[in-house]
């Protein structure tokens, strides 16, 4: 199989936003092998070379002086950097996880590696990670191995590098409107649902779909996918109230929240941060 062929429903398109991911590494020095590592990152190739750089380039204790690391897979499109930290530590001490309890312990048989996959496979399933719209991706085909359970059919599995990232577009009526069909900017915004109007505060949800005017709270657009799953809280999925066409939760959440390159810098400073603060 061609390690670079996507596998999923969302194949490897360019999208923009800003980028959240647990990764896992394995450690190929034959002193060490073995060995894995879970963490965070914004920025895959970076952190991979600053792992294998040691602690005077950035990389973790626990991955200093035991190089080379490979970063085999890579858990991402968390909603934000809290979502996927909270990941990551649940992944590092699933014992410690009251979501992961039914999960057994590492077995004396068993290498850290393949325990690491069983723990990830039951993550997935289970809330609330599995309303999330993760995607699980091998950046290294010779280590891939059938997750069991199986991901949820929305979370796409793929392979070879994370792609590149497509500029943000200018954010007008919606993230991804076309400027012709745009409506009248002095129009007092409301939402399409409640017609309330939005507070400063809060930014509406809009539909992606160029043409489709539809601007909503999140709450009441929430609802209105949840109208077929009432003991849920998150959506996955659902039909835009106006131009009807699918629309999934993740993919409007990601488009209203794209950041700048000043707040992928301050991401990247917060990454450090995070992994300093949790190994001390």
């Amino acid at each position: 199989m061609n390690p670079q062929v996507p596998m999923g429903p969302e194949g490897d398109a360019a999208r923009p936003g800003r980028f959240f991911g647990v990764y896992l590494l394995y450690c190929l020095n034959p002193r060490h092998r073995g060995r894995v590592y879970v963490g965070f990152t914004v920025n895959p190739t970076r952190r991979v070379q600053q792992h294998n750089g040691g602690r005077k380039k950035g990389g973790a204790w626990r991955t200093s002086g035991r190089g080379p690391w490979a970063m085999v897979l890579i858990v991402h499109g968390f909603p934000s950097a809290v979502a996927a930290l909270r990941f990551e530590w649940a992944w590092q001490h699933p014992q410690a996880s009251r979501r992961l309890a039914h999960v057994g312990p590492r077995l004396r048989s068993e290498a850290a590696f393949a325990f690491h996959l069983r723990v990830l496979a039951h993550m997935l399933r289970v809330p609330p990670w599995v309303r999330l719209p993760l995607t699980v991706r091998w950046l290294r085909a010779d280590f891939r191995c059938d997750l069991c359970p199986p991901p949820p059919p929305h979370m796409p599995l793929t392979f070879g590098p994370p792609p590149p990232r497509a500029a943000a577009p200018k954010r007008r009526a919606g993230p991804l409107a076309d400027l012709e069909s745009e409506p009248d900017p002095d129009a007092e915004a409301c939402c399409a649902l409640c017609a309330r109007s939005f507070q400063d505060e809060e930014g509406p949800l809009c539909c992606p779909h160029p043409g489709c005017h539809l601007r909503a709270h999140v709450i009441c657009l929430a609802e209105e996918f949840l109208e077929k799953e009432p003991g849920q809280l998150l959506p996955l999925e659902g039909q835009c109230p106006g131009c009807k066409n699918s629309l999934l939760w993740g993919d409007l959440i990601w488009l209203c929240q794209m950041g700048t390159e000043e707040e992928e810098e301050n991401l990247e400073l917060e990454e450090e941060h995070w992994t300093d603060m949790l190994e001390t």
